[in-house]
This record gives structure tokens, C-alpha cells and sequence, in this order.
């Protein structure tokens, strides 16, 4: 729209788009309306007076990605990972299947699954309780894949399932399609949940890239809604 306007002769056409470019600024850059369409599509915290135990966790990727030299690195979802190693190191899940391979289409080299797999070395879990599915590319794949891998290790459902919670309630739709009976712990929360505040309604540019990421997840929401029926 600005780009229209700044090339527009008509003087009334220019000034509406460019008041019309503004409007939309301040909408996708506004932390309330966010949190408000955030509550709406985020699944609720687990809940912490839960004592249950659960024979596995099933961690979904995309919280890495490659530095300027090729290695893996945790990005801006890296809450993921550190809640599903949270679990495993309290005992609230005995396993943890790590599911993620390369969603890349230019760079297939790397891969999410094997990359976690050497850093849960360094924290000494037994062998028997990391479990690997690293060929998916999607979150079709990580169910269709993780449903053959825990049955083959003959592990009992519930599980939970760990992602971040604008991805969960995708995830929950295409898990529970597949017959997997999955309970959500949702992390990676890219707003606060608690009280509104006057700074809510001022612009932020962070907001920008949470409704980049939450749009996405709404499409995608759309398009595997019809998939799976």
C-alpha cells in the first residue's frame, strides 16, 4: 500500500492508502489485539498440580536451526526442548521421542532429530530412553512416523505431546486423526497471559513476527483440517 501510494498521482487515492497502510501497521503491531486472538488459538498451560506419569513424550521439531558455519543451534522456539528435558529429568515422562527430520527444501543435509539426539548426550540419559524418529518433514510426517515408532517400543498411551503452543492445537488435530492418543503441553508462549496494560496498546514491532508465525499456523490449521477429513 505505501508503495502504491508514494507512486500514485491521485492525490485522494494516495492519502487513503497511505491512512489505510497505518491502520494495518498499528493493527499487526498492536500487543492487545494479539493477546487477545493468542488466548483464543493458544491451547492452556498443562496444568502443574498434575502428578501423572507418562510412558513417553513426543517432542516436535523446528526449535533449531544452522549458524553462519553449518551447525545446529537452538532458535527462538527453543522452550520446546528445554520443557520436554525438563520432563524427562523429573520423571514425568520415562521416554522421549525426539520427531523431526528436515523441512528444508534447499538443504537437506541436516538433520533436526540426530542433532538433538548428540545434545541429550551431554545430559546423560540412558540410551533406552531417547527415542529418534528423524525422516519426517512436517507435522503430517511426525505423526504418521512417531505412531510406528511407539508402537514398535510397545509403549502405553497417553502421551505427551510437547510443542510450542501456536503450533499445539495444529498438532493436537493431526496427532488424534492418526489414533494417537496424545495429551497437550504446550510451550513457547510468544505473549503474556496475564493482565492487560497500557503498554498493550502501543505498537511493538515484536508483535509483527508473532502474527507472521500465528497466520502461518492458521493456514496451515485450514489446509490439514481438509486432509485429515
Amino acid at each position: 500500500m505505501l508503495i502504491i501510494a508514494l507512486a500514485a498521482k491521485n492525490a485522494q487515492r494516495r492519502r487513503r492508502l497511505l491512512i489505510a497502510a497505518v491502520i494495518l501497521l498499528y493493527i499487526f503491531s498492536n500487543t492487545f489485539l494479539l493477546t487477545l486472538y493468542a488466548k483464543l488459538w493458544d491451547i492452556p498451560p498443562y496444568p502443574k498440580k498434575n502428578t501423572r506419569t507418562y510412558s513417553c513424550e513426543i517432542l516436535l521439531g523446528g526449535f533449531t536451526m544452522l549458524d553462519n558455519d553449518g551447525n545446529g543451534m537452538l532458535n527462538i522456539s527453543a522452550d520446546r526442548y528445554i520443557e520436554a528435558v525438563k520432563l524427562l529429568t523429573t520423571g514425568k515422562a520415562k521416554h522421549l521421542l525426539m520427531s523431526g527430520g528436515n523441512g528444508s527444501l534447499l538443504d537437506r543435509r541436516f538433520s533436526e532429530a540426530d542433532w538433538t539426539k548428540t545434545q541429550l548426550k551431554d545430559f546423560n540419559f540412558p540410551d533406552t530412553s531417547i527415542l529418534i524418529e528423524d525422516r519426517s518433514r512436517n507435522t503430517m510426517e511426525n505423526a504418521s512416523y512417531s505412531k510406528v515408532i511407539l508402537a514398535r517400543a510397545h509403549l502405553k498411551p497417553p502421551y505427551l505431546l510437547v510443542t510450542s503452543a501456536f503450533h499445539m492445537r495444529r498438532s493436537m488435530m493431526i496427532f488424534q486423526h492418526q489414533g494417537i492418543n496424545v495429551v497437550p503441553y504446550p510451550a513457547n508462549y510468544l505473549v503474556d497471559r496475564g493482565d492487560i496494560s497500557f503498554s498493550d496498546f502501543l505498537p511493538d514491532g515484536s508483535s509483527l513476527l508473532a502474527w507472521n508465525l500465528y497466520t502461518k499456523e492458521l493456514v496451515g490449521y485450514v489446509i490439514d483440517y481438509f486432509k485429515v477429513r
